[in-house]
């Protein structure tokens, strides 16, 4: 079959249709949950600004004091709700994704995979025709009613979902996984979990969850493939991502995870358990409908699919392991995979007079940012910069030096970053080394 025919044949839309009601319900959930959990109050109200990415300092706008955040979410929750309902399903995306772009770009200190993951998830959303049936757009307009899709709908998500566990698995094949350090110092800091705290400390669970994790991640996108593995792999997933929902407390994703095996299945079965009474069951014929620009479509989704698996390799072309230095480790699906501590002290020298000066961060840091300023790099070399800046507001011109020590699986602490390095004179590049940062050298070998 021709790759147009493949990607253009129309199916029946259940699985999207489902995923639709689902993921808006769960993306609401995340919106709302931000602001009764505190995670808002944490990590945008009370710091006195964030560390976002390198080069989006423009949304430093948005902290603040005031409700402007609360204000924020509550909108954002809105959208996720017309999603669910599919009431202007492209404005309600649209407007999601862009405000969760801009709360993933504009803080790193809650930085997590999954949220980058739901960047990616919301802006794909935001091509598809999730909203042609079951919804209120539909019911508003009649001409927009279709009960079918593109196929090339289901293989996006399946690709995507494939490369983000084949990373994950793969990044878990190092010595302090395969040997059970890292899950088992994983396991003691949820002793506190409730019912099964004691049973993560017994001797086997570490190295149970260090290789169940990595075959699970391996081979769960080819199970839920293959009709004889199918049911079996779903099993296998429910019981997965409710474990790690109750042990590791990762917000939606476990939930996420599980909705996405509604295109695994086949489309009449998605129809007959979920929507048999509230749509018509596309019969599947030779229909193809290909759009204008196919050709631009398909170059874009490959171009899309090649980024992906390019993005997270990156850190291989770093000279550094990334577990040392966090080069590279963003956006390359490196999940749970260490337990990482350290200290930071920040001096400034005056250029003139050379007077030198501890900085107290506390006065300038909350609690969650003090654990980020500690360990990682980039937000280390930030910090330096908006010194620099708020001392050269003062008709200061300083430099700053920074005595750095880190802890990575249990093993003893060793010097991070070089202390006579002035962080304010050197810039950052997100394709290479930083040498300011030492080499690890034997750091990282079994003791």
């Amino acid at each position: 079959m021709k790759v147009n025919q493949f990607l253009f044949s129309r199916v029946d839309n259940s699985p999207l249709v489902a995923f639709r009601v689902f993921f808006g319900l769960l993306i609401m959930l995340e919106a709302w949950g931000a602001i009764a959990t505190g995670w808002v109050k944490r990590i945008f109200v009370d710091p006195a600004f964030t560390f976002n990415f390198i080069g989006f300092d423009f949304l430093q706008t948005f902290p603040g004091t005031g409700p402007q955040m609360y204000v924020y979410f509550i909108v954002m929750g809105i959208f996720g709700l017309m999603v669910m309902l599919g009431y202007r399903y492209r404005l309600a995306i649209l407007g999601y994704a862009i405000m969760w772009s801009a709360v993933y770009l504009m803080q790193k200190s809650a930085y997590n995979n999954h949220y980058y993951l739901l960047m990616l998830l919301l802006w794909i959303m935001a091509l598809f025709p999730a909203h042609t049936s079951f919804s209120l757009d539909a019911k508003r307009n009649p001409n927009i009613r279709d009960e079918s899709m593109p196929r090339w709908v289901p293989v996006l998500i399946i690709a995507q979902l494939w490369i983000v566990y084949t990373y994950a698995s793969i990044a878990k094949l190092y010595p302090d996984w395969l040997d059970g350090t890292a899950t088992r110092l994983l396991m003691s800091g949820r002793r506190g979990t409730w019912l099964i705290g004691d049973m993560l400390q017994w001797s086997w669970v570490p190295w149970v969850v260090a290789y169940v994790g990595i075959l699970f991640d391996g081979f769960i996108i080819p199970a839920l493939l293959w009709k004889k593995t199918r049911k079996w792999a779903f099993g296998i997933s429910i019981f997965f991502h409710l474990f790690n929902s109750v042990v590791f407390q990762i917000g939606i994703f476990p939930y996420m995870s599980l909705a996405f095996t509604l295109f695994f299945f086949p489309t009449d079965v998605i129809h007959r358990i979920f929507l048999k009474k509230w749509k018509p069951f596309y019969e599947a014929t030779q229909e193809i409908r290909v759009p204008k620009l196919r050709s631009f479509g398909i170059v874009a989704i490959g171009l899309y699919l090649i980024i992906q698996i390019a993005l997270p390799s990156r850190h291989w072309f770093i000279d550094q392991n990334v577990l040392w230095s966090e080069e590279g480790h963003r956006l390359s699906w490196r999940m749970m995979l260490r337990t990482k501590s350290g200290t930071s002290h920040f001096t400034v020298q005056d250029k003139v007079t050379k007077k030198k000066t501890s900085i107290k961060l506390k006065d300038y840091l909350s609690k969650k940012q003090l654990r980020t300023i500690r360990t990682k790099p980039d937000a280390i070399w930030q910090f330096a910069q908006r010194l620099k800046a708020e001392y050269a507001a003062k008709g200061q011109d300083i430099s700053v030096f920074v005595n750095c020590r880190i802890r990575i699986n249990g093993r003893k602490s060793a010097r991070f970053i070089d202390p006579t390095v002035d962080l304010t004179a050197v810039a950052w590049d997100p394709w290479k080394h930083a040498t300011w940062i030492l080499d690890s050298k034997d750091y990282l070998e079994k003791e």
